[in-house]
């Protein structure tokens, strides 16, 4: 009974000193003091984020919505971020350990990455995206009942081998896998033929397929085998942290929404209270973030609204995903990208 009351004890103590670190955490303070955002991003996934080898320079959707964050807290998003490239595997415990402020890294939402038992929380998606496959028109394969008894690439520390073995216990299809710790091992194997087919969000599967050895061979299947909405992660019991990169977020919505753009922001005019609320002309909205009331202008200065982000990186400038008719599209349009009200 002594050493179970013993345990307990410990217990409790461990509990009494971390629920008050947890509960004093303050990144947007650590930040602003350091004078430098440190953000975690893909490095290998053209359109969302990619580092260029001869510029040393990082590029993509994920990597604009790092920028949107740098400069609504008054940083310069030029040159006051850290971009820490990780992989799959890696960027849940860069997060838990604090060697990132923020995880921009095209993850997907689920109940278990949701949850205490990873300490983490999920912003608004920026992305609604499903799991596919991608094979070579050379094989002849048109559909998932095709792939039975196919080898499969895939990487791990992913929803998409939970995904993958699902959707072929449901259709009762045979599956066998290749499974590697990083992407580019996994997209090499397959693209060098080792595998039938690859597997992941269909969006990754449009940026791999550009740095293909033979794209024009590649061709994305029609099925899509789950939900893979796409967006930042923070550490929970930081919620004023939180509450910024949410509302980073909803920035870019809500400016598309309205017509405001990366080159009239500065200069928009509006008798709408809510414009003018966002514009930060009244209303005092940025002090209940802590920020400057022009946060949400500065954001869009640097890498305009939504439409713009998407247009840059994933639409014709980009992948050339099409935007139209899909979830992506602003509620306005039929989508499901939405911001609440701006008061």
């Amino acid at each position: 009974m002594r050493s179970i009351l013993k345990v307990l004890g410990v217990v409790l103590l461990v509990v009494a000193v971390v629920l008050p670190l947890i509960a004093s955490a303050d990144t947007l303070s650590d930040v602003q003091t350091r004078g430098k955002l440190i953000c975690g991003v893909n490095s290998t996934l053209p359109g969302f984020g990619f580092l260029d080898s001869a510029t040393g320079q990082f590029s993509g959707f994920d990597v604009d919505y790092c920028k949107a964050l740098a400069a609504a807290i008054g940083l310069d998003p030029g040159n006051d971020i850290d971009f820490v490239p990780l992989t799959a595997g890696e960027r849940f415990t860069a997060l838990q350990t604090s060697q990132i402020d923020v995880l921009i890294r095209n993850t997907t939402w689920t109940l278990t990455r949701d949850s205490q038992a990873l300490g983490a929380i999920f912003a608004p998606t920026t992305f609604y995206d499903g799991q596919g496959f991608l094979v070579r028109k050379s094989d002849n394969i048109k559909s998932l009942k095709d792939l039975n008894g196919a080898t499969i690439c895939v990487t791990s520390g992913t929803t998409t081998e939970g995904n993958l073995a699902d959707a072929f216990r449901e259709a009762g299809l045979t599956l066998k896998t290749k499974v590697f710790a990083k992407t580019e091992a996994a997209f090499g194997t397959f693209d060098d033929g080792g595998c039938d087919a690859y597997t992941s969000d269909k969006s990754q599967l449009a940026s791999l397929r550009t740095i293909s050895k033979d794209p024009s061979n590649l061709t994305i299947l029609p099925e899509t085998i789950s939900k893979e909405p796409l967006g930042p992660l923070t550490r929970q019991g930081d919620d004023k942290w939180f509450d910024v990169v949410k509302w980073t977020v909803f920035a870019t919505f809500f400016a598309e929404e309205k017509g405001i753009t990366q080159a009239n922001v500065s200069s928009f005019q509006s008798d709408n209270p809510s414009i003018l609320r966002f514009l930060g002309k009244e209303g005092g909205l940025g002090a209940k973030l802590g920020l400057n009331e022009d946060w949400a202008v500065k954001a869009i200065e640097a890498v305009g609204n939504y439409g713009e982000i998407y247009t840059r990186n994933l639409g014709p400038n980009g992948l050339a995903i099409p935007r139209a008719g899909s979830l992506n599209a602003s509620f306005k349009n039929g989508g499901l990208l939405y911001a609440p009200a701006w008061r």
